[in-house]
């Protein structure tokens, strides 16, 4: 197996492979007791050579890697590349470009939705994949013969896939299709987690103004903290300990200590005086200012069974093209179609438009009707 511990192994390897048109890459890392994932093990292959890079080892620079990630002229072949790419910008501030995800690629090309590395690698090459080392520890050294090899497999069976998928999105001209998704996937911005936004991933049953504006301030602190102590979220303070303390807005130690999964401990020591402060900073806020949760727009009445043929279209439309239907339109989308012919909708613009948007909206004018023969169900043009 080939683990490269040492920065001079890691510069002669990036130099073999510094002049391939691509390179497959995929990490290993464990972020179960950290807020930021920790980096344990880099796969990268060139075209007749893989290594393993451990950025563990004592002493070692990463830096001739991340040259190689930041190289123009080396497309960076990722499957599922959100959680990889996330370790990277975070630890370059960079994204690798240009880049490639046959996650992405494989909706464009009939795998379905969000389609799996093992189904993708199986369907497009002879390969078994070793599945016994998927949970491993991986931060633990040495590293075994068996983890190594099922790490390399990842980097090695993907580069036939790559190919595969490549050649097909070029047969159909379909390489525009995945621009839309790709440019969220180039988007630093996309791994950056701003603590003032962090309430936003919590589900919250009330719109009440006044909570969410607590619920924002405690949810920045927490954020914050996590981050300094890389730590979980949860492990800083529990979701559900966020709402309490929104909901009921404590403004002394002994109130707070009351919170549910907090306690008096917590609340008479450091965390207690910057919940408290930012309970006070959100109470502050004047009500012109405070936060707002996204409006919930209601269907307007009738409007659920044309939303329901519309689903049925862009199931067969995607169907009949060997595309995933999550990459062309979701639910949001169809019921804004059904809502009104000029919906500011990705659905009805470019390819997706003529794939699917005027469909749709020929059904809706009478144009198009949905007729079942046999056991399928076909388009009948009305003119």
């Amino acid at each position: 197996m080939s683990l490269i511990t040492t920065t001079d192994a890691l510069s002669a390897f990036i130099a073999r492979v510094r002049d391939a048109e691509y390179v497959t890459v995929d990490t290993e890392f464990m972020r179960e007791k950290t807020y930021w994932p920790e980096l344990c093990l880099v796969q990268v292959a060139g075209p007749t050579e893989a290594a393993a890079i451990d950025p563990l080892a004592p002493g070692i620079d990463l830096s001739p890697l991340y040259e190689l990630l930041a190289d123009p002229k080396v497309l960076k072949v990722f499957h599922a590349a959100r959680q990889d790419l996330e370790i990277f910008v975070n630890l370059t501030g960079q994204v690798p470009a240009p880049l490639f995800d046959t996650q992405v690629a494989a909706m464009v090309c009939g795998f379905g939705d969000s389609v799996g590395y093992e189904t993708l690698i199986t369907k497009l090459t002879p390969a078994r994949i070793d599945k016994s080392s998927r949970f491993t520890d991986w931060s633990h050294r040495p590293l075994t013969d068996r983890q190594l090899q099922y790490a390399l497999s990842d980097v090695t069976h993907l580069r036939p896939a790559y190919e595969k998928i490549r050649a097909k999105l070029t047969r159909t001209g379909r390489e525009g299709w995945l621009e839309d998704e790709m440019a969220i996937l180039t988007d630093a911005a996309t791994y950056r987690t701003e603590p003032e936004d962090a309430w936003k991933r919590l589900k919250v049953r009330t719109e009440k103004p006044r909570f969410l504006a607590i619920l924002k301030e405690v949810a920045a602190w927490r954020e914050r903290e996590a981050q300094r102590k890389n730590l979980p979220r949860n492990r800083v303070l529990r979701d559900e300990a966020l709402m309490e303390i929104a909901a009921h807005a404590p403004n002394n130690v002994d109130d707070l200590g009351r919170t549910r999964g907090l306690g008096a401990g917590m609340a008479q020591g450091r965390y207690g005086t910057e919940i408290l402060a930012a309970i006070k900073t959100a109470q502050a806020i004047p009500d012109s200012a405070l936060p707002r949760a996204e409006p919930r727009v209601e269907p307007a009445p009738g409007i659920a069974p044309i939303v329901e043929l519309l689903r049925v279209l862009l199931k067969m439309v995607c169907d009949d093209n060997d595309v995933a239907s999550r990459l062309v339109a979701n639910a949001a989308d169809l019921e804004a179609i059904a809502g009104d012919d000029k919906a500011d909708v990705q659905a009805l613009k470019g390819w997706r438009r003529d794939l699917f948007g005027d469909a749709a909206l020929r059904l809706k004018q009478g144009k198009l009707a949905l007729a079942i023969a046999g056991k399928k169900v076909k388009i009948v043009d009305l003119g």
